[in-house]
């Protein structure tokens, strides 16, 4: 969905995913979980941030080549919706309990125990960032890896809960209305994207406003408010022991909470990817940003790319897959050294193994 030279523009109405949709019932309600690939393999499961679901939150990292070669190939994909994020949901019942985020986390347990997962690895976006980092404390032993876009682990300041406040207060006196969706738009994407040239709004914010028009606004309240009532992740961040790897966008909202999430997390477990003129969104605007570092992330686990198709950067070019089996050093991310031409990113902590 990006616009830059980088990226892939997809129509968003001709987009076929194989996979198959799961409702999967939990002790705090049903939940959707979209399966992609085969189920023998090991598994990568996704959480998107407020108001998405898995298509319009990571259909742009998928759709990607590269990344189908090296996901697709070595995992098989469990896209968690939010309760009533999916597509085609229904208002989720007034007497329903409102969820927690502690209910949210252990709801993913309860997925992977339906699927009969023992562990897994983790891709998760902002609030799903938040969600799936709570999982991984609760559930240590179940989690491999996290891999972490524009994530959060504060409480949130008082700013941002009165600002959530008010969004709540439009979803539920108006719902989906314009004012909220161009909210949620500044949330997720850089003022370049959102301000095109010519005053044409840009291709991928205008799939955007058709996506969000699906949600229910009651939905997207309950989700909002279980993050707005989110407790502090910072003193569990040291205990974490496995590897994270966090993208974030310089004119991303929560560029300077992810920065402290990483410095927090420590340098032998956590690297952080800075994505210069772009959002929160990383997997929307400028996912091939992300293919190489996750690359490189995930050989330190043993998995490589099925193969190497061209590139759709300008000089066509692909590095070679190092037969190391070390994590990210911070000169592997420079674009210079692997000979390849990428949205332009800087690496803050490396991994060591």
């Amino acid at each position: 969905m990006g616009e830059s030279s980088d990226s892939v523009s997809i129509d968003i109405d001709l987009l076929s995913w194989e996979g198959k949709e799961f409702v999967v019932k939990t002790s705090r309600g049903s939940i959707s979980v979209y399966v992609c690939g085969d189920q023998e393999k090991p598994a990568l499961i996704t959480y998107p941030d407020v108001a998405l679901n898995y298509m319009s939150c990571f259909q742009g990292l998928f759709f990607c080549p590269e990344a189908a070669s090296l996901l697709l190939h070595n995992f098989c994909i469990y896209h968690i919706d939010a309760p009533g994020h999916e597509l085609g949901a229904d208002v989720i019942s007034a007497d329903a309990p409102l969820l927690s985020v502690d209910d949210l986390a252990d709801q993913v347990a309860e997925v992977l125990d339906f699927f009969g997962l023992k562990e897994v690895f983790c891709l998760g976006v902002t609030a799903g960032a938040y969600i799936l980092t709570l999982f991984a404390m609760k559930y240590k032993e179940r989690v491999l890896g996290l891999i972490l876009v524009s994530p959060i682990c504060k409480a949130p300041s008082w700013t941002e809960w009165i600002y959530n406040k008010v969004l709540m207060n439009l979803l539920y006196f108006y719902g989906m209305c314009d004012i909220l969706k161009e909210c949620l738009i500044q949330r997720y994407f850089s003022k370049e994207v959102r301000c095109a040239m010519q005053g044409a709004e840009s291709d991928i914010i205008q799939a955007c406003r058709r996506l969000l028009d699906e949600r229910q606004g009651s939905n997207v309240m309950r989700f909002l408010q279980a993050i707005n009532e989110r407790h502090d992740l910072t003193d569990g961040l040291k205990e974490l022991q496995c590897k994270t790897l966090i993208f974030v966008g310089e004119n991303s909202q929560f560029h300077s909470e992810s920065i402290y999430m990483c410095a927090k997390m420590g340098k032998k477990t956590c690297a952080l990817v800075e994505v210069n003129a772009c959002g929160s969104l990383v997997t929307e605007e400028h996912p091939y940003a992300m293919i190489i570092p996750m690359e490189f992330f995930l050989m330190g686990f043993g998995y490589h790319r099925q193969l190497h198709f061209a590139s759709s950067s300008s000089n066509g070019s692909n590095p070679a897959s190092p037969s190391s089996k070390s994590c990210i050093a911070p000169e592997l991310l420079s674009p210079e050294s692997l000979g390849i031409k990428l949205k332009p990113i800087k690496t803050r902590v490396d991994i060591e193994v």
